[in-house]
């Protein structure tokens, strides 16, 4: 079943999109008369599937006004950074340059004329989604510029630039592992 979901066409987002959900056994309601209809409803999307799809759309629209425009499949980790220097001028993260008075510092005390650029999570999340759009919309792994070796070196760079700068450590989160419960020790075998 494909739904279809309209949205406002002043929308500078999505004007339409299909949902595909497999059949369920309760999607059929028995009438009176013997036959059956199908029970519609759209499906809901989780948040971060809704954000994954504007992002998507997004990097569409840029690369639909580059010049030259650009197709997908010729779209290269190049045209990715491109994209995502485009997008810093966005940002809301304070980044102190060297010469700032507070380069370093978490909180400063007062203002300053430092750039607002995106946060490096920002970019990081973006980058995953972006990735996981490009192969649910039929791009090969191996050609998914989202995961080009200067993608990866950039945004390691702009981490550890902005860790610098604003005085906060991006250290890699442990996983927490579950409880393991102590096995209990077994009796040596009798020797008799």
């Amino acid at each position: 079943m494909n739904p279809t979901r309209e949205m406002d066409s002043s929308s500078t987002e999505i004007t339409s999109f299909t949902i595909n959900t497999p059949p369920s056994n309760n999607s059929m309601v028995g009438s009176p008369s013997g036959s059956s209809t199908a029970a519609t409803s759209p499906t809901t999307l989780s948040r971060y599937e809704n954000q994954k799809r504007r992002d998507w759309n997004t990097f569409g629209q840029y690369l639909r006004n580059h010049r030259p425009p650009l197709s997908l499949s010729h779209c290269s980790g190049a045209h990715v950074l491109e994209f995502l220097r485009y997008l810093d001028q966005f940002g809301k993260t304070k980044v102190h340059t060297q010469l700032c008075p507070f380069f370093g510092h978490p909180d400063p005390p007062a203002p300053c004329p430092c750039p607002l650029r995106q946060a490096w999570g920002s970019l990081d999340a973006l980058i995953g989604r972006l990735r996981a759009a490009y192969e649910e919309n039929g791009g090969k792994p191996e050609a998914n510029p989202f995961g080009a070796r200067a993608v990866r070196l950039y945004l390691r760079e702009i981490r550890d630039s902005q860790s610098k700068a604003r005085g906060i450590s991006y250290e890699k989160k442990k996983r927490k592992r579950p409880l393991q419960q102590p096995q209990q020790a077994l009796p040596p075998p009798n020797s008799s």
